[in-house]
């Protein structure tokens, strides 16, 4: 593999790995509420759906990202009322989450698509200039770090905003610290007279909506503006894994998700003359999944565990 190629394999690595960055993100600030949250799959899956419906029509970006949020969120409540309010059990709940979410999004995809004249389904042109890679004066004309730092989309950069956000909130503010203290030990929290379950509605709903924006991302991007079923691929359960890789640290999940997307497009970097079939290709996300989960339940470190209450529902007369 050239430099060239080396650098363009870098930068395609980047753009497949955002979407898995934003559903990281969102999984992370729900598991830090005590909540393992398996229906990543669906609220990207809904949230891509209307953030490609709002963006084919208003044409607008913004509106697309407002509305993949709040269809994140939405979806995300309904989680929350099962699993913090009727204390359903969150393991089943989140999988129920992500077959309702799936199927919900390629219904109204294809209800929308059977309604359009043309047989099918694509951004209109007004909204192409606001998802291409941005151009910035002077950094992005330098050589090989402007193509590799300052040359992406929107959603790029939008993803290391929330990162960069979601580790101060959690580390650095008083009610991120809460957020810990919640998901560690919640009749703790509430003795404290920390509002638990006001916390954990709040956080489920901005988590499921950092999963959405995702979702937009890969219905939006991945295949060039045209709508297909199934779009998020397996991103959700792959960001799913990730948390553990990131340590359920959001600065981590960075360098976590472009990994991955590196995996994801290395077939397309190889030499054809190597001979590897593309189904060792398709197999090494979940290679490396398998690794992670292993590595860290051998490596018994505090610090860097799951939230203790995580997966246990708080019922307050029990405290």
């Amino acid at each position: 593999m050239d430099f060239e190629k080396f650098i363009n394999f870098l930068v395609a690595a980047v753009l497949t790995g955002t979407p898995i960055l934003f559903g990281t993100l969102g999984e992370i600030l729900n598991e830090k509420t005590g909540h393992l949250n398996l229906g990543v799959q669906g609220m990207m899956a809904v949230g891509g759906c209307a953030g490609f419906m709002a963006g084919y029509s208003s044409g607008n970006l913004l509106v697309a990202l407002i509305v993949a949020f709040l269809a994140g969120a939405l979806t995300s409540l309904i989680y929350a009322v099962l699993t913090v309010t009727l204390m359903a059990n969150q393991n089943v709940t989140g999988l129920t989450l992500t077959i309702f979410g799936v199927g919900l999004a390629n219904f109204l995809g294809k209800y929308v698509l059977n309604k359009t004249a043309s047989g099918s389904l694509k951004l209109p042109e007004s909204i192409s200039p606001q998802l291409a890679n941005l151009h910035i004066p002077v950094l992005s004309d330098i050589p090989v770090l402007g193509k590799l730092l300052f040359s992406y989309n929107i959603f790029v950069y939008l993803g290391f905003i929330v990162a960069i956000c979601l580790t101060v909130y959690l580390n650095h503010t008083k009610i991120g610290r809460n957020v810990r203290a919640i998901g560690e030990n919640p009749a703790a929290a509430d003795a404290a007279g920390i509002n638990v379950v006001k916390m954990k509605y709040l956080n489920l709903l901005v988590g499921g909506g950092i999963c959405g924006i995702g979702g937009a991302y890969a219905s939006m991007m991945i295949n060039n503006g045209v709508w297909v079923d199934n779009n998020i691929g397996e991103f959700g359960w792959i960001a799913v894994a990730l948390v553990i890789f990131a340590v359920w640290q959001p600065s981590k999940a960075v360098l976590g998700a472009f990994l991955f997307g590196a995996l994801k497009v290395l077939r397309y970097y190889m030499p054809a003359s190597i001979g590897i079939p593309n189904a060792v290709y398709d197999m090494l996300p979940f290679l490396m999944t398998a690794l992670i989960l292993i590595v860290n339940s051998i490596r018994n470190s505090k610090e860097n565990s799951q939230p203790a209450s995580c997966g246990v529902n708080y019922f307050r007369e029990e405290r």
